[in-house]
């Protein structure tokens, strides 16, 4: 028996639904898909058809909640034993998808499951480069990767768990911002010693963010991360980029690398909406703006 769950915003989710509930009744399987749209202003008529098949639904938050709130009401709606958390624009990759779930629940016992990630093999146009070629080289990772570093590379979508699970350990709602939720909550399973089984079950995101978008919305992570830590809510260690201010810090170094960003802002923002960005130049940019932020 298993709860899909599908936080959505802005996103026409209908097409993965569907496939999902094909999917789904082809197996036989007891099944319910929730779709729970935080407060969208777009594609509400397209979701809303979600209501007229069975074993679906749809809903609308009265005021926005935040992804993750979002999923643990979802969470608490559901009504079978293991949840599927979804992701609104990812489609899977072939139509086995649910049933390597089914059959590895049905041979053995799993707290939680993630299948892994892919993206779109076709190039997008220059506009949607960048947010491409991150998930192309940086949260793509081999099987053989993945269960080398258990807790690393996790993403809170494509990811199957048992509800008592994530009832015990519900996603931080102190997080309203976008950035850092999905650390905070694979974290608290690794210091909880909640195991986490790796299989290659992809889903295929297809992000079709802006280059801009994807930059504002590292920037909106960055603040986010400041904040976090400055209310004692993430260790700075924990973090590749405040661990690298941290050392910065004690080597003097971070004036001088807040002076070079914001001398070469200018370009490296060129760089990343051009036909080639540059991805270590994006570190670098994210890496200024948070030295930026430490006033």
């Amino acid at each position: 028996m298993l709860s899909i769950v599908i936080p959505v915003y802005n996103y026409n989710v209908f097409p993965l639904v569907s496939e999902l509930k094909k999917q789904a009744d082809e197996l036989g399987i007891i099944y319910e898909i929730l779709v729970q749209d935080d407060v969208s202003q777009e594609f509400i008529p397209e979701n809303s058809q979600i209501n007229s098949l069975e074993d679906c639904s749809f809903s609308i938050n009265a005021e926005n909640l935040g992804r993750g709130k979002n999923i643990n009401v979802l969470c608490s709606k559901s009504r079978y034993h293991y949840v599927l958390i979804m992701e609104a624009d990812a489609l899977p990759e072939n139509e086995s998808y649910l049933k390597n779930y089914i059959e590895l629940l049905s041979k053995s016992n799993h707290d939680v499951i993630f299948g892994g990630v892919k993206y779109p093999e076709t190039i997008p146009p220059k506009e949607n480069l960048l947010r491409w070629k991150y998930g192309i080289n940086r949260e793509i990772k081999s099987l053989s990767h993945r269960l080398k570093n258990n807790y690393d590379f996790v993403f809170t979508w494509n990811l199957l768990l048992k509800k008592e699970i994530l009832l015990q350990f519900p996603f931080p709602e102190f997080i309203h911002e976008y950035g850092y939720e999905d650390f905070v909550f694979i974290e608290n399973l690794r210091l909880n010693l909640v195991p986490i089984t790796h299989i290659e079950n992809c889903l295929i995101h297809h992000n079709s963010e802006n280059n801009i978008d994807f930059i504002k919305k590292s920037e909106r992570a960055v603040n986010n991360l400041h904040d976090l830590i400055h209310f004692n809510k993430i260790d700075a260690k924990k973090i590749r980029l405040s661990n690298l201010y941290t050392i910065l810090k004690k080597l003097h170094f971070t004036r001088i690398v807040k002076g070079t960003y914001l001398k070469t802002k200018k370009q490296i923002l060129t760089n990343l909406t051009s036909e080639n960005p540059n991805l270590y130049l994006l570190d670098f940019y994210k890496l200024g703006y948070y030295c930026n932020l430490k006033k």
